[in-house]
């Protein structure tokens, strides 16, 4: 874990990056990944460790639950058929394209083209909502690409656990796998709304505003690692905690400490993404790309093609009903599908007898560093290309 003298550092570089990113115009999160590169080349910088612990239990909790507040249910239940076929059977075709790519091209024994395929096939939701928030991205297209990102990684989670079953030697068939995903979905929307119940109950009996926000913060933190606990997706457990809390504890019990609970949870989620963030940068500094090159070429190619793979069909199913998804949004979801620290997350936790695990770590960086800096550089341009930001920088709905 971090200590206290590397939070105090890390913060102090990210309030320097916060005032730099806006008088340069770029994207608050590209800059702290730069920073963190050159954090890890000045010689007295300490060494600090990205971990899937981390990562898991320190700063997927509070940036899934703040995103998770501020989905307005009703429009999400509007879009949600698109929202599922994307984070389902989006995710698995991209997941096959780039396992099948990973296996043909570059010779990756089946097992770890597999699991690679799965941990890098779902967009990262820390990636993604921190950039479209940064952009000042509004309506529909903005619903759709964060809720994907929240979504998508349930499915990756499961798939990942059974691939990596099956790596072990264990035999899992349709009907198993079909029953873990059922398990693990419901199961962790129960931890997700159990512990969302009690603390709205809690809740309703103080008018304490501190009392309430910390409620906010069992809820992030007490749904997730309930359902990690029984194995089950901890991230689906936050956002479903989230989704209760913000559209049923808001309008009611929270109604008077909903400024306070916004502003704190605004700083939660700038505070957890500066140390993310620094760290992915300082990482991708620290790993040696060299001897994976050919692979690390491959993979950025193949997650492109399967993230198309992914998209493009799936909104194709919609075309001509109510839910049918503009080309322009549809081209906003393939490249504003940023990787990032679930990926990570994921490879930093492979097992040791994985065949070339050292060699998947090393790809995973390189396409998540080539998905924060190139697709995070021009996804601003590229939308406001496609009419969905104006010249002038001014809020439009979309």
């Amino acid at each position: 874990m971090l200590s206290l003298e590397q939070i105090e550092l890390l913060l102090l570089v990210a309030a320097v990056v916060a005032m730099l990113a806006r008088r340069l115009k770029v994207p608050y999160n590209i800059g702290l990944v730069i920073a963190g590169i050159g954090l890890a080349l000045i010689p007295i910088t300490p060494r600090i460790e990205l971990t899937k612990t981390l990562i898991f239990t320190a700063f997927l909790p509070p940036l899934i639950f703040e995103a998770a507040i501020h989905l307005p249910w009703r429009e999400l239940k509007r879009e949600l058929p698109v929202v599922l076929t994307l984070a389902t059977l989006g995710v698995l075709l991209a997941a096959v394209a780039t396992a099948a790519g990973m296996h043909f091209l570059i010779r990756w024994p089946w097992p770890t083209a597999a699991v690679f395929g799965v941990l890098i096939a779902a967009t990262d939701p820390v990636s993604v909502i921190a950039t479209f928030k940064e952009i000042k991205v509004t309506g529909r297209v903005r619903l759709l690409v964060e809720a994907e990102s929240l979504f998508n990684d349930c499915t990756a989670a499961v798939a990942y656990t059974i691939i990596l079953g099956l790596a072990a030697g264990e035999s899992i068939g349709v009907f198993g796998a079909l029953k873990a995903l059922v398990l693990v979905v419901l199961g962790a929307i129960v931890c997700g709304a159990l512990v969302a119940g009690a603390v709205i109950l809690l809740a309703g009996a103080t008018d304490d505003h501190l009392v309430e926000v910390t409620f906010t913060i069992v809820a992030a933190y007490g749904s997730f690692l309930l359902a990690e606990h029984f194995q089950l997706s901890g991230v689906l457990a936050t956002l479903t905690a989230g989704l209760i809390v913000g559209n049923v504890g808001h309008a009611s019990i929270f109604s008077q400490s909903h400024e306070a609970i916004e502003d704190f949870w605004e700083y939660a989620a700038f505070f957890t993404n500066s140390l993310i963030f620094l760290l992915i940068g300082i990482r991708v500094a620290l790993q040696s790309f060299k001897a994976f090159i050919i692979s690390v070429l491959a993979a950025i190619l193949l997650v492109i093609t399967s993230r198309a793979i992914a998209i493009y069909p799936c909104c194709l199913i919609f075309w001509r009903s109510r839910l049918q998804v503009a080309p322009r949004h549809q081209h906003i979801l393939f490249w504003g599908g940023l990787r990032g620290a679930l990926g990570l997350a994921l490879a930093l936790g492979l097992p040791g007898d994985l065949p070339a695990r050292q060699e998947v770590i090393a790809v995973s960086f390189a396409v998540v560093a080539f998905s924060i800096l190139v697709q995070g550089l021009t996804i601003t341009p590229l939308m406001r290309r496609w009419g969905e930001l104006p010249a002038a920088g001014a809020n439009r709905e979309a």
